[in-house]
């Protein structure tokens, strides 16, 4: 297990060395705007602008410029500086990690709870009216756009201009880290964790239910209601450890994905985290950001799918590295 686990760290720094490439090699080649001209000002002068392209090094043949850049990520951990406000990449970020954490890690809790009892009970209740009513729901929340939920939940339920107006929710722009009121955090993160948990929970929820009834035909699952067990035991302990299998592959890449930014949910209730830094990076052309966040999120998704295999080992003994 550490051999393997060495050997897709390895490649982890390979491969996000390709996507940094990539995302360099897009900006560069195809720029919106050019970084000096951003970096100068208003009214800037042709003078001032080269001498601002020869400070940053985009003078240089752009290979020396993106292996400068990989030299310092990762051996000074040094992401640049935003050619707009000047301000230290690695440090927006890090600043704005805790919210995207409490926005990702929260909607987890909310849909793994939902989706998982939903996906069972439809298992179990097989052609019932539940099962059908789960299954028409499912599909409705699969349709239905990040955004449009957003947009309806806070015309529905945002206190002040909401149609029903919950006071115990946060509206727009009400984010409060968790460290100065546990609080007022929980209030602005209800909604966009339910937002963000109800296509997931659908998804999830119809992943179970087909993996369960496969797992409910086999002959292991007969033996054990043969031995005596409890329905209880034997849907729980043998027949979803076996069926959760996909389940872990699929959350493993969902977290990796969401903690690299929900740029959707972020930019809908205003939530100051990596995806709404990476939002507004894009739409100013701020590159060394835009690279930044670009890599966390790479990073993220790598390190889960690492795990994922690795919890692959204790919940099949047939899986082996």
């Amino acid at each position: 297990m550490a051999r393997y686990a060495a050997r897709r760290l390895a490649g982890m720094v390979l491969l996000l060395i390709l996507v940094s490439g990539v995302t360099f090699l897009v900006f560069y080649v195809f720029p919106s705007t050019d970084p000096a001209v951003l970096r100068a000002g208003r009214q800037p002068t042709p003078g001032s602008i080269a001498a601002i392209r020869e400070d940053l090094g985009l003078d240089r043949p752009i290979f020396v410029q993106f292996g400068d850049y990989i030299w310092r990520v990762f051996a000074y951990q040094d992401f640049g500086k935003s050619y707009i406000s000047n301000a230290d990449v690695l440090g927006q970020i890090k600043q704005n990690l805790p919210a995207t954490f409490s926005l990702a890690l929260g909607g987890v809790v909310v849909w793994l709870t939902l989706g998982l009892s939903i996906g069972i009970i439809s298992a179990v209740r097989h052609r019932t009216v539940f099962d059908r009513l789960a299954i028409g729901l499912s599909l409705v929340a699969i349709s239905a756009p990040v955004y449009w939920l957003g947009l309806v939940a806070l015309y529905l339920f945002a206190p002040n201009f909401g149609v029903f107006g919950l006071d115990f929710v946060g509206g727009q722009g009400a984010y409060t880290p968790f460290s100065e009121d546990p609080v007022k955090w929980a209030q602005a993160l209800i909604l966009p964790w339910c937002v963000l948990a109800t296509t997931f929970a659908a998804i999830y929820a119809r992943l179970l239910r087909g993996s369960l009834l496969e797992v409910l035909d086999e002959d292991y699952i007969r033996t054990a209601r043969a031995k005596g067990l409890s329905e209880r035991t034997v849907i729980l302990r043998h027949g979803v450890r076996s069926a959760i299998t996909p389940i872990v592959t699929v959350l493993g890449l969902d977290i990796g994905i969401l903690l690299g930014g929900a740029i959707l949910t972020e930019s809908v209730f205003n939530i100051p985290g990596v995806g709404r830094l990476a939002y507004d990076a894009i739409q100013a052309g701020d590159l060394p950001i835009i690279q930044g966040t670009v890599l966390f999120g790479a990073f993220f998704i790598i390190v889960m799918n690492l795990i994922v295999d690795i919890v692959y080992a204790f919940l099949d003994p047939r899986v082996r590295y």
